[in-house]
């Protein structure tokens, strides 16, 4: 892994760019020399956040798809409203959290909790939703409480994943797709109404229907679906191929050993709480998912969080994760814009 730190000496910009940035306002910058993901926005005077409107609209525009990630550090963003304010007039066509896969809670309109495992648990890096075939374009963190120990939100170029990931592993996932199969529920994941923000069975079927997810009522009451995606994408903007699926995070290979030991002594693998197959229903092999992990770790950029910061990512071009920690963490999400597979 590539470990960065906090080191946001000056980089050297692109003399084209002069024109469109204004310096007296906002420095540029890299975390660490020769890894220019994300790059650091930092302001020189105090001012309110709509006086940085234009520059940042400028750098947004000149590094956000080319690099993939921005770090704003030091724009005295101190409060959820304050957090809530830069996003919105960066994108203000903010996303509710539908759908989601993981336990987190609401904080604000469209301001959510990151989510919300236990401290000593790792999270995979992945792009959010790309386990369904529309998903948020954008995705922000907000520092609202940095852990004394760990805590780390590691990124990584999806474009690069997609390069370093053997041929003959993209073009099985590529003809195959990605199929996901989940239980709601029962005391081991997300319950359904959680996930899809209802107690009316009816709203369920009707998204479902209307997002190509198959679902089944099961017995005890409790909720079966399963769809088939991509497993790579195309940028809607740059046109560059990314590697975009969860098979990693959602098979079950993925849980800690005793986990998933005590898991599948007592539940089918058809009642798992989530599983991936290829899209045909075949069983993806282990060592392969393996190998897709291992191409993300040599690829992860790793910073400390100062509180505050606010990280923007192209949620296409830039997975996203998160280290154990102990002591208290607060990281906050917002997401905006939408694609379709």
């Amino acid at each position: 892994m590539h470990t960065n730190h906090d080191n946001t000496a000056p980089m050297s910009v692109e003399e084209t760019c002069e024109e469109a940035i204004d310096r007296s306002l906002c420095r540029v910058s890299y975390l660490s020399p020769g890894t220019p993901l994300p790059v650091v926005l930092s302001p020189t005077e105090k001012r309110s956040l709509a006086e940085y409107r234009n520059v940042i609209d400028d750098l947004i525009s000149t590094y956000l798809s080319t690099v993939g990630g921005l770090l704003f550090r030091g724009f005295s963003v101190e409060s959820v409203s304050e957090f809530e304010a830069l996003v919105k007039m960066i994108s203000p066509d903010l996303a509710s959290y539908e759908f989601g896969s993981t336990p987190r809670s609401q904080v604000q309109n469209q301001v959510y909790t990151s989510t919300e495992y236990p401290p000593h648990q790792h999270i995979p890096l992945h792009n959010e939703q790309a386990y369904t075939t529309e998903w948020p374009m954008k995705i922000w963190f907000y520092c609202a409480q940095a852990s004394p120990e760990g805590g780390y939100t590691p990124i990584a170029d999806s474009r690069e994943v997609y390069r370093h990931i053997p041929v003959r592993i993209r073009e099985r996932f590529i003809e195959k797709g990605v199929m996901y199969v989940r239980n709601y529920g029962n005391g081991l994941d997300v319950p359904w109404n959680k996930v899809f923000n209802t107690m009316d069975r009816r709203v369920v079927e009707r998204y479902c229907r209307s997002a190509g997810i198959e679902y089944e009522w099961k017995s005890d009451g409790e909720l079966r679906t399963s769809q088939v995606c991509q497993a790579v994408a195309v940028h809607p903007f740059t046109q560059e191929t990314v590697w975009f699926n969860q098979a990693h995070l959602f098979h079950v290979s993925n849980l800690e050993p005793a986990v998933r030991e005590a898991l599948l002594s007592f539940v089918d693998e058809r009642d798992l709480p989530r599983q991936a197959f290829y899209g045909d229903g075949t069983p993806i092999e282990t060592a392969i998912l393996d190998e897709i992990r291992g191409v993300y770790r040599s690829l992860a950029v790793q910073f400390s969080w100062h509180e505050g910061d606010v990280l923007m990512l192209d949620n296409m071009l830039v997975a996203h994760g998160r280290t154990p920690f102990k002591g208290a963490r607060r990281i906050l999400v917002a997401m905006s814009g939408a694609s379709k597979g």
